[in-house]
């Protein structure tokens, strides 16, 4: 193997163990770089480089608590591992040559292969996935499933048009036309410009039927969560049947932001609360930080775990 491609398979696997850890250590992306890069500036931009893939770099590894309620995604992706391997292998080969950003960023340019049409479908899918799966989270959230809901109601009432909420469907495809289909199918379409055909936006008999069956699961879910409560089998049960239906909805920004806002400005409450409880617990309490965050971690909502906490803090001191 060739001292390029080398280099090239352990910037790979830094960039992998840096998406797996959720950081890196300034040593560690040190010690994959050649010898002849030592220019403050040099590495620097490699740094950056190296952040905006999503990768934090440290001088020092964190502790454990640092990196508990910091929010990312984690997995190590092998295509964008490589890709950014190439590209940094690229900047880092030619980097004697010059420090100019700019130069160095347009050869990265030219280092990475354009995508083909079967690299943009392979892109479209994963990021559909990974929509599809933000909305089936959201159905666990009390009351989103229901706001939809209401939002078809004034659709249904013509208070409001059907692409005001609905974009689309988020199904997958089970054809995905070729470059050469999508040329045939334009060039027809060119070949008669006397008719013109607008964009009617989704179909409203489909429609109707999603969100009926969207509707009358809501209903037995909201029901089975006032009889059961929210951890009952038969709550969770129906809640994943409500976000297998929710997360097909293609929805326009209009609807979906405010939807997402709504768990997310919980979810920034309920992690400063858990950061300002670790602050007293440690600093005020004199409780080891990692003995707290070995305990705390799956009790979060276990009202009973400050009990549990101070009994072995009273059992340590004796």
């Amino acid at each position: 193997m060739s001292d390029s491609l080398q280099q090239q398979s352990r910037l790979k696997q830094l960039i992998a163990k840096g998406k797996e850890q959720g950081y890196l250590t300034y040593a560690e992306v040190n010690d994959h770089l050649p010898q002849d890069i030592s220019e403050p500036d040099q590495v620097e931009d490699i740094i950056q480089m190296i952040n905006d893939m999503g990768i934090q770099v440290f001088e020092q590894a964190p502790d454990a608590d640092e990196l508990l309620l910091t929010e990312g995604d984690r997995s190590a992706d092998e295509i964008a591992a490589a890709e950014a391997a190439a590209a940094l292998a690229a900047v880092e080969n030619e980097a004697g040559r010059t420090t100019d950003p700019v130069r160095m960023y347009m050869r990265e340019m030219g280092t990475v292969e354009l995508l083909t049409r079967e690299g943009e479908i392979v892109i479209a899918k994963r990021i559909e996935e990974g929509i599809r799966e933000l909305m089936a989270a959201l159905a666990f959230y009390p009351g989103i499933a229901r706001k939809l809901c209401d939002e078809y109601d004034l659709v249904a009432k013509e208070e409001r048009k059907l692409a005001d909420i609905l974009v689309g469907y988020l199904d997958p495809a089970d054809h995905v036309p070729s470059a050469q289909e999508i040329a045939e199918q334009n060039a027809n379409n060119n070949s008669d410009d006397s008719e013109e055909t607008a964009d009617t936006g989704p179909d409203p008999v489909e429609a109707k039927k999603r969100f009926t069956a969207l509707k009358r699961q809501c209903t037995k879910t909201e029901k089975t969560l006032e009889e059961k409560g929210y951890d009952s089998k038969e709550a969770q049960k129906e809640m994943a049947k409500l976000g297998e239906l929710f997360k097909f909805f293609k929805l326009t920004p209009r609807v979906f932001d405010p939807l997402v806002e709504t768990p997310r400005a919980v979810l920034a409450i309920v992690r400063e609360s858990e950061r300002e409880l670790m602050r007293i617990v440690v600093r005020e309490c004199r409780m080891d930080r990692k003995d707290f965050i070995k305990s705390f971690q799956g009790s979060e909502s276990n009202l009973e775990w400050i009990d549990g906490a101070t009994k072995k803090a009273d059992v340590a001191e004796r």
